[in-house]
């Protein structure tokens, strides 16, 4: 009974779940603006502790930077594009993709994007 057990601790500890990885790295963004348009490029996530690290997007001819944060398989960023302060809020898939909506401050509506890992 406890190689069974412990055969069963140990099956357990392999199937960590996708929340429990690193989400650092390089990844391809898909994502629609506002009006339904679509852009692409780049994004790249630097972990600065365990739960925490900064985005950086190419996307669409521009750049922007921010901060970001998980909790399990929520992945938020708060980012600044010319002068105004935005937010993206991503589920993380077990894929290791990132989908999710983004808004800007002071405009109405949102827009989509999906972070894939290269």
């Amino acid at each position: 009974m406890r190689k069974f057990s412990l055969s069963l601790a140990l099956l357990g500890l392999a199937a960590v779940p996708a929340a429990a990885q690193s989400i650092g790295g390089t990844y391809t963004v898909a994502g629609t603006n506002f009006d339904g348009s679509s852009y692409g490029g780049e994004a790249t996530i630097t972990l600065t502790s365990e739960t925490t690290c900064a985005i950086h997007w190419e996307t669409g001819g521009s750049s922007s930077d921010g901060i970001c944060m998980r909790n399990d398989d929520a992945f938020s960023a708060g980012y600044v594009i010319g002068r105004a302060v935005g937010l993206v809020v991503y589920k993380v898939q077990e894929d290791g993709s990132l989908h999710g909506l983004w808004t800007i401050a002071g405009k109405e509506g949102n827009g989509t994007e999906m972070l894939t890992p290269n």
